[in-house]
């Protein structure tokens, strides 16, 4: 008889063995790491304690009693993400296709309360086949159990979630909860309900790569925030997310030092912005002039790129960074932009993260499919989000702020700390050309040469209106600056907002209008 030394031994041996040495094979032959590899990459080399090791499923119907894995499809616990403290599962695909049992549930919510209570981030890495049928109602009780801790610390630690391979049915809403999702192209796919289901009942052919793999949820439907082409280059991009993070809603980020001086002034920001105000640019250059060492983790790349998030670092400190694209759809706020900014700068208010916008926006985009598709209460969404944020707030205007989308990008008017414009920004109700056509309209219609009046008045109306000297005087914008100088004013102004306090009025919560 084996001694309780030996037979230890012999269980761990066993948990780490996960589905045998033959499915490690094949999950590794289909390009996939396995859950405990997968671990070990993301956690400080020696940190990781595994919890719940020995666990079994309960099941004895089916010929269930017969398979008893210790561990049973997950390897849970705690461990150190450049030595701070993180909490984390991966599911198992090697056992029972990584499906969910009770035990299998309990485990993960046990990981997720104590992440709570010791105020640590929480990722699950993702690899399952859904539900465990044999255990019937069970199983999709463990769901629920996950679904409910998601929504109880949505906004208190931060919750990150790796598509590694299979995310079907209920599974797929414990990600949609969370707070990042990253999908692994090529091996990962997220759906409701999968191609078969579709075809039987809709008769739509549809490949299971393009209903939810990586780059459908990640340019269509924006369900996921990045896209990477392996696992391991999806646990290095965790770790570099984590490090932009606070650890809960009490804490603020890390600060890392930084060689790139705060008074840093680029003269190569003074050529971003086009002197002419209808030609495009790559706002991605002017956020990368302006940040520490030109780093930015964009967020949402291949969603809605008509506006731009993701995090940088301004002075060591990390900021959230939303931004106009001019280079698409002219920079105007859509439905899908709207949703994705309202989004990120709801978390980055949740945990404390100072906001930081660059802005060049003509409008919301026009259209008949965007007013009944809902772009009045789409669009309200990143007003709320700007409105109820209270982390410092700092806008500058590039180019142009017309209309209402003047008011949603973080104007003065919704709690925005420091306000500052670049002497080519216009402010207006709308451009000066739209303007001119409505305003002289009949004159143009009798001029003698109708050209060159509209030019005249165009240039009228930009120096009397559309300009932000004309806002500065009235105290909306607090500085107009320089672009070169764009770096130093930001690290300044984060500065001053150093003990920032602000607060919303006494509430269960607001309703948002989703």
């Amino acid at each position: 008889m084996a001694s309780p030394q030996e037979h230890l031994a012999e269980l761990e041996r066993r948990a780490e063995l996960g589905g045998g040495e033959d499915r490690l094979r094949r999950q590794r032959e289909s390009g996939k790491l396995a859950a405990r590899e997968r671990i070990d990459l993301l956690f400080d080399a020696g940190t990781f304690d595994e919890f719940d090791k020995l666990v079994t499923h309960r099941c004895r119907d089916f010929g269930m009693e017969k398979e008893l894995v210790p561990g049973d499809g997950v390897v849970a616990g705690q461990g150190l993400v450049d030595g701070r403290s993180v909490f984390a599962f991966a599911q198992d695909f090697t056992v029972f296709g990584g499906s969910l049992s009770e035990t299998n549930a309990a485990k993960i919510c046990k990981v997720m309360d104590l992440a709570m209570k010791m105020g640590s981030p929480v990722v699950g890495l993702n690899d399952s086949g859904g539900a465990r049928i044999q255990e019937g109602v069970l199983s999709l009780a463990g769901y629920a159990d996950i679904f409910l801790r998601n929504t109880l610390a949505s906004g208190v630690i931060p919750q990150i979630s790796a598509i590694m391979g299979p995310c079907a049915g209920g599974a797929v809403y414990s990600p949609a909860i969370t707070d990042f999702n990253i999908m692994v192209e090529g091996t990962s796919y997220m759906f409701v309900t999968g191609p078969d289901v579709i075809k039987t009942v809709t008769h739509e052919d549809v490949t299971k790569e393009d209903l939810g793999g990586a780059m459908t949820h990640n340019s269509v439907s924006g369900v996921a925030h990045f896209a990477v082409p392996s696992d391991r280059e999806c646990i290095l991009l965790i770790r570099e997310l984590l490090g932009y993070l606070p650890s809960n809603n009490l804490d603020d980020a890390p600060r890392v030092a930084t060689s790139d001086p705060a008074d840093r002034e680029d003269e190569a920001l003074d050529a971003v912005v086009p002197a002419l105000p209808n030609q495009p640019y790559d706002m991605h250059d002017l956020i990368q002039l302006v940040v520490d060492d030109g780093g930015f983790l964009e967020t949402h790349q291949h969603f809605a790129q008509n506006i731009i998030t993701g995090f940088a670092r301004l002075g060591g400190r990390s900021v959230g960074v939303v931004a106009n694209q001019p280079k698409v759809l002219a920079g105007c706020l859509d439905i899908d932009a709207s949703v994705k900014g309202a989004r990120f700068v709801r978390f980055c208010d949740a945990f404390n993260i100072p906001i930081i916008t660059f802005e060049d926006v003509p409008g919301f985009l026009p259209g008949v499919r965007q007013e009944h598709a809902g772009i009045i209460r789409e669009g309200a969404k990143l007003l709320y989000a700007y409105a109820e944020a209270t982390v410092p707030k700092i806008t500058v205007i590039t180019r142009k702020a017309y209309g209402g989308a003047y008011c949603v990008m973080a104007s003065k008017h919704i709690r925005t700390d420091f306000n500052f414009a670049y002497p080519t920004a216009e402010i207006a109700v709308m451009g000066p050309e739209g303007a001119v056509n409505v305003l002289y309209r009949r004159e143009l219609q009798t001029a003698g040469d109708p050209v060159a009046r509209r030019a005249e008045l165009v240039s009228e109306f930009r120096e009397k209106l559309a300009n932000p000297f004309v806002a500065a005087s009235r105290g909306f914008i607090d500085e107009v600056i320089h672009p070169r100088k764009t770096r130093t004013k930001l690290i300044a102004a984060l500065a001053m907002c150093e003990n920032k306090r602000d607060k919303n009025p006494p509430k269960k919560h607001g309703n948002i209008p989703l």
